[in-house]
């Protein structure tokens, strides 16, 4: 190993992570009081909207006894939801995802401090005055304002205010749900857009003491708790599994575009869009009449489809009425989360199919069904399958539970070409991948695509040289001129590069007359430079900052071993390309292993020779095509 490729590292983290992590750390502690804060003023909210009392109990507004005035209380909400996105901060509205990513990715982790207070203010009366939804992801926009402001505070690098962002965010989840885990696996599914452990490393460290704080907060046990999965799996269950993933895609599919159709009505509302989250209370209103169970977030629906006998009524009503309210309320822009209404829709979706399924243990369907249509609607099969262990403490039913999550992820990314949480973005003009790959120009070095055959000046050089070249670059036309050197190095006797010039300076240098004087005066002495063992993503870095096009290229010892232009970069992506798209056959079985193998063998080695003549033209004939 050489000095050079020694000095190549896999990761390109130093010592700063320690600073940003321990930051995190605050974080995360930060964050799951705001969890809990979030949950304490759900619960006044809900006291106060349907109880009219000021309280802190944790009840569901479906034990209410308004009668049919309690079709205005979600009006009331959406209005005042409304209000405060007009005329406080319209960051307000949403529910938290989109709106984190957006920032992630196109803000540079900036965050408006004023959104760490709003944000779970308004999640709250949406919430509280029946919205059906979830606290998670408003805390998860409100935990990465915190983060936000921190970094903006701070002397920070905009991918460390990310990291920042991120970790206050992932943090709150964690809290939020007590998944640790889960909400790790969130970040690196969805919002680092990155695996590096300059991001994993204070996340993973947020989440961890945001779930601990949380136990004192808010007691250790699961969100879920359900009787443990301790038999084996039936092989008929992973079938099974196979269908409930099937299932989850194709539900979550017209979730999806049910809540951007909704979307796309609001928008040609002739009205302000302060009023739109007061007419989706409208709808929550009379679906709450109809099934009070739909009414906020629903925790105890929950805990009862994974524990209890469940009537038809109860299954029909979350399955439709919570579906429809949930896509209309979401439709209008209010706030609030997507997380919770996807577990108690996904729970019923398995309870109705594990009526026809192999039994594994009570709940199990349920849980196979809310964590596939998690990964199904927000595209993280990861996060999804280990929600099934944190959120239940149950994890039997981890083989089950991975397969239909794989299968819904699978189904959905070829039925939608964007998720429940992207497709908004996509619809403001904004675009991002998914997809997570290694560098092409990580992969590839200097010395695989940089040219060695050079036309280089000795040192002593005049600018008579520089006319001699020129009126040969005249002579030969657009030819010449599209030769692909564009610098010119200047070469010392012993092989060292003194300097170079570039075309323009060439040019220059030969038009300006004084035949005799030195080349070397016209041109750039200690030129930036690269060294065969550089990746091509470090020559690509240095291009973009210094705004250069070519790097002459030295050796160990100085000497000049070749030049790399901006072109040759493209080399590594066409290999890259090619990896993808061309498919050929490599191994090809001969006579003696495929069929009617016994025939030709008893025929003598005359046959064989034939066939192995026979390929030899075939690979003769395909390496010419190619």
């Amino acid at each position: 190993m050489s000095a050079r490729t020694a000095k190549l590292r896999d990761y390109s983290v130093d010592a700063r992570v320690l600073y940003v992590s321990l930051l995190a750390a605050l974080l995360g502690a930060v964050s799951s009081v705001l969890a809990w804060a979030l949950l304490e003023l759900i619960a006044l909210s809900t006291n106060l909207f349907y109880y009219h009392r000021f309280s802190f109990k944790e009840i569901e507004p479906s034990g209410h006894h308004l009668g049919w005035t309690a079709v205005f209380v979600p009006v009331l909400g959406g209005l005042v939801v409304g209000l405060i996105a007009r005329y406080l901060s319209p960051k307000v509205r949403g529910h938290g995802m989109p709106e984190a990513i957006e920032v992630i990715v196109f803000q540079g982790g900036k965050v408006q401090p004023r959104v760490a207070i709003l944000k779970p203010l308004a999640t709250a009366i949406s919430i509280g005055s029946g919205g059906p939804f979830g606290a998670e992801g408003p805390v998860i926009i409100t935990g990465g304002a915190v983060g936000s402001v921190l970094g903006q505070l701070l002397p920070f690098s905009d991918s460390e205010r990310t990291v920042l962002m991120v970790a206050g965010a992932t943090a709150g989840m964690a809290a939020a749900f007590s998944c640790p885990m889960s909400a790790t696996l969130l970040a690196v599914e969805m919002l680092l857009f990155e695996w590096r452990p300059r991001s994993l490393v204070p996340v993973a460290i947020a989440c961890v003491t945001a779930g601990a704080i949380r136990h004192v907060l808010l007691g250790p046990g699961p969100i879920f708790p359900m009787q443990p999965t301790v038999g084996p799996i039936h092989r008929a269950a992973l079938l099974g599994a196979l269908f409930v993933g099937v299932l989850a895609a194709l539900l979550a599919t017209g979730l999806s575009r049910a809540m951007h159709f909704f979307e796309m009505s609001f928008e040609r509302l002739p009205l302000h869009w302060m009023w739109w989250p007061a007419i989706g209370g409208i709808a929550i209103g009379l679906g709450g009449l109809v099934f009070p169970q739909a009414l906020g977030v629903g925790y105890d629906v929950i805990r009862q489809l994974l524990n209890d006998p469940v009537t038809w009524k109860l299954l029909v009503g979350v399955l439709i009425i919570k579906s429809l309210i949930w896509v209309i309320a979401l439709g209008s822009e209010t706030a609030g989360g997507v997380f919770a209404p996807l577990l108690m829709i996904g729970a019923a979706m398995g309870v109705v199919a594990g009526h026809w399924l192999t039994p594994i243990s009570p709940g199990a369907w349920a849980v196979v069904g809310m964590t596939s249509i998690i990964s199904a609607a927000l595209g993280a099969p990861l996060t999804a399958a280990m929600f099934a262990v944190e959120l239940t403490h149950n994890g039997g039913l981890m083989i089950p539970v991975l397969l239909s999550c794989v299968t819904s992820y699978a189904l959905s990314v070829l039925l939608q070409p964007r998720s429940l949480v992207t497709e908004g973005l996509s619809r403001k003009g904004l675009h991002l991948s998914r997809e997570y790959g290694v560098d092409p120009l990580e992969t590839v070095m200097v010395r695989d695509v940089m040219h060695t055959s050079v036309f280089a000046l000795p040192a002593e050089a005049t600018r008579r040289e520089a006319m001699d070249w020129l009126e040969t670059m005249n002579h030969r036309g657009s030819e010449g001129w599209a030769h692909w050197q564009r610098i010119f190095p200047l070469i010392a006797q012993d092989g060292s590069m003194l300097g170079i010039l570039t075309r323009g300076q060439m040019i220059t240098a030969a038009k300006a007359g004084e035949p005799d004087l030195p080349l070397i005066e016209d041109g750039i002495r200690n030129p930036v430079s690269v060294t065969p063992f550089d990746t091509l993503r470090l020559a690509a870095e240095r291009m973009a900052e210094l705004k250069l096009r070519s790097f002459p290229v030295l050796d160990e010892k100085g000497m000049l071993a070749g030049i790399l232009n901006i072109e040759d970069l493209l080399e590594a992506r066409g290999k890259a390309t090619l990896r993808d798209r061309d498919r050929q056959r490599v191994l090809r079985l001969r006579w003696p292993f495929g069929a009617g193998g016994r025939q030709h063998a008893e025929r003598g080695p005359e046959i064989a020779s034939l066939v192995d003549r026979a390929f030899e033209k075939m690979e003769q004939r395909e390496r010419q095509e190619r």
